[in-house]
């Protein structure tokens, strides 16, 4: 079992910040753009915008009691307070902010175009929950669900979350109609792409996959033209039975043109695969060190 690692000032207030910050941005595009014009958020804050818009209820007030069980559920099987201690605050924090702000904004939202309000109040939403992600904490709700399943039964979170998610949008559509079940899918979508973002960053490098008759050509093009580092192996064609060699090469987006000239310049002949990824560590990308590193909370 690893060690707990020690208690750090610094990244502590840094963790309360995000967290603070991203949830408040979540209550905020809840009771300015999605309940005010029927559009359930996912999972128990979709449950409560519905009993609110039908019953009148506080929002806030049905988030926390729709949390009691998950949370206890939670606490049993993920391992004591530690694992859902910063989904309280948030889930406190949350309530009080958004039963707090309702009064204070007008009932009809800021505008009365229903997409407007999907797209913005997802994207909000989004960026707030990326905040949360990014400190190691979540919303509660299906988001713990989802940590314990995959815990338990080894589901993936993102079926999980999706799952849950057609369930809140169904009784949506059922209780509140079906337009606002759809504007509620355009939110949840604009939500989910806005929290990757936040949490992951952008797509800004690529990596490329080269086999070619000419490595040591090729490779020296590379490291001495564009200054990145390549990785090669050997490789046997099941089609040919030949053996020939796979260079690796992570580089930024807008060295992919360069990439392609050089290797063509060397061997028009070889095949080139591009991946996609989002973010690099290492000599010549960001630092491997985080400037501030947070608390590990799977850890106990």
């Amino acid at each position: 079992m690893p060690a707990t690692l020690p208690f750090n000032l610094r990244s502590f207030l840094i963790r309360l910040i995000l967290i603070t910050f991203g949830t408040l941005i979540g209550a905020f595009a809840v009771v300015v753009f999605l309940a005010p014009f029927d559009i359930a958020p996912a999972g128990v804050s979709g449950v409560a915008v519905i009993m609110n818009i039908k019953l009148g209820t506080p929002i806030g007030l049905i988030v926390l009691l729709g949390n009691i069980p998950i949370q206890y559920f939670a606490y049993r099987m993920l391992g004591g307070w530690q694992t859902i201690a910063w989904t309280v605050y948030v889930l406190l924090l949350y309530a009080v902010s958004v039963d707090l702000l309702k009064p204070i904004f007008p009932v009809d939202g800021v505008s009365d175009d229903i997409l407007l309000n999907a797209i913005f109040g997802g994207i909000i939403g989004g960026v707030g929950s990326g905040l949360v992600y990014r400190a190691g904490a979540n919303f509660g709700g299906t988001s713990t669900l989802a940590q314990v399943f995959q815990r338990m039964y080894g589901l993936p979170l993102s079926s999980t979350y999706l799952y849950t998610n057609l369930l809140t949008v169904g009784l949506a559509g059922v209780v509140l109609g079906w337009q606002g079940a759809l504007y509620a899918t355009i939110a949840l979508a604009l939500e989910g792409a806005a929290s990757d973002y936040v949490l992951e960053g952008p797509s800004v490098i690529r990596t490329a996959v080269i086999i070619t008759d000419y490595p040591r050509e090729v490779a020296d093009g590379i490291l001495y033209q564009m200054k990145r580092g390549v990785t090669s192996w050997q490789a046997t064609g099941m089609f040919t039975g030949q053996t020939r060699t796979i260079l690796y090469v992570t580089v930024a987006r807008f060295q992919i043109g360069t990439l392609r000239t050089i290797v063509a310049a060397i061997d028009p002949g070889a095949f080139i695969v591009i991946g996609q990824g989002h973010v690099a560590f290492g000599e010549g990308f960001k630092p491997v060190a985080p400037r501030v590193a947070l608390e590990d909370t799977t850890q106990h």
